[in-house]
């Protein structure tokens, strides 16, 4: 059986063969995308062993597929991502299609680009680079440590310099902030991405929210926090008081804040829940978990970053993931805007070491600045190929 193949990233086709894209559509399941598409289900569902039918159930809303066809329009592959790092592939080989799944192969580029502010930061982020993910990972790290609303101006400024991800191509995944910069009434605000992985200010003072942007390590944003979004169950409106993590049955689930378990059990819609109580009126939700860490119960203290759960897919949901609630005196509040605050000072070699990194991230902020960076939009790949010959990859 073939295992992989290896893919081209050309400007023109090979056999004829041609790329359809799309994006995977709002309560579509993999049995219904087969019915779609004439492909056997027998063959690439029923077939397959439980872990592979149970991969299937991963396919999330939104996600950017690739379908490449011959001349006369038979499928001849499909690719199917279910995270940043799997995903599905179906094949047709001896007049048989296949199913296996495969890493994605993709590629790193660090990015920049300097923007002058006419509205606010995250508005102008996005009419400069059509990017939602840019503009939120910046007003997340810097919203609730800074007052834009009081201290920002008209032609102040703005660097990123981030790393991002491309699949065929393409822009893919979350980008990974490395160092931004705000220049406001004339003094500039810096947020470094230090060697730990932790992010601390100019001072080396370690800065994060109040409680850990990712209970899920790795995992992929799928559904952001909203009054209004459409059910993909229950087929009609309804607020997402919440965020979605997109991850593998069996991704482990850590606590997003020290605090006081208040419930681990099965509740309604919510499948599997863990509720955690935190200080200040905090409390976090972890929903639709496939079970309970062992010794996970109501009244145990856990500290921020154990592991409480396992992602799975119980209650009211259309494939595993973790739901991800914040409230506070009961009100539920965006996680991804909660108040930021010092938790830690960078000492001795710790310190040293980051002083170094600051030097060259403020050389590289300074030299965008210089050149006023703007941003470089990705070159369009016309065509992508992919293509097996006599048993063997090429």
């Amino acid at each position: 059986m073939i295992r992989f193949f290896l893919l081209f990233l050309l400007t023109t086709t090979l056999f004829s063969s041609q790329v359809e894209r799309f994006r995977w559509p709002n309560g579509e399941t993999y049995l219904i995308f087969l019915e779609k598409q004439n492909l056997p289900a027998k063959k690439l569902y029923y077939d397959l062993d439980k872990d592979d039918q149970r991969l299937t159930e991963e396919m999330r809303t939104g996600v950017h597929c690739q379908i490449l066809k011959d001349d006369n329009g038979v499928i001849e592959q499909v690719l199917l991502p279910l995270n940043d790092e799997l995903q599905i592939h179906i094949y047709k080989h001896k007049d048989e299609y296949h199913f296996e799944a495969i890493p994605i192969v993709s590629n790193t580029k660090t990015e920049a680009f300097t923007l002058t502010i006419n509205n606010s930061p995250y508005y102008d982020i996005i009419k400069a680079t059509g990017s939602k993910k840019l503009a939120q990972i910046f007003v997340s790290n810097f919203r609730n440590s800074l007052n834009f609303k009081r201290d920002l101006r008209r032609g102040d400024t703005l660097v990123m310099v981030y790393d991002q991800k491309y699949r065929l191509g393409r822009p893919f995944s979350m980008p990974t902030l490395k160092v931004a910069m705000i220049e406001m009434r004339k003094k500039k605000h810096f947020i470094y991405l230090n060697d730990d992985e932790r992010y601390y200010d100019e001072k080396g003072h370690e800065v994060e929210g109040f409680l850990l942007a990712r209970p899920v390590r790795g995992a992929r944003l799928s559904s952001y926090f909203t009054k209004r979004r459409f059910h993909p169950v229950l087929k009609k409106w309804k607020a997402h008081l919440g965020i979605d993590y997109a991850a593998r049955r069996g991704t482990p689930v850590i606590a997003a804040g020290s605090g006081t378990i208040t419930h681990a059990s099965r509740l309604g819609s919510y499948g599997n829940l863990i509720k955690i109580r935190h200080a200040d009126g905090y409390e976090t939700r972890y929903a639709h978990l496939k079970s309970f860490r062992r010794g996970i119960r109501r009244g145990k203290y856990v500290k921020k970053g154990h592991t409480i759960g396992y992602v799975g897919n119980t209650g009211r949901s259309t494939g595993p993931h973790l739901h991800f609630e914040l409230r506070k005196h009961s009100r539920a509040i965006n996680p991804l805007r909660v108040v930021q605050v010092t938790t830690k000072k960078l000492k001795g070699k710790e310190r040293k070491a980051f002083l170094k990194l600051k030097e060259n991230y403020d050389q590289s902020v300074n030299l965008h600045l210089t050149n006023l960076t703007p941003f470089k939009k990705p070159q369009k790949v016309e065509k992508v190929c992919y293509f097996y010959n006599g048993g063997s990859c090429e």
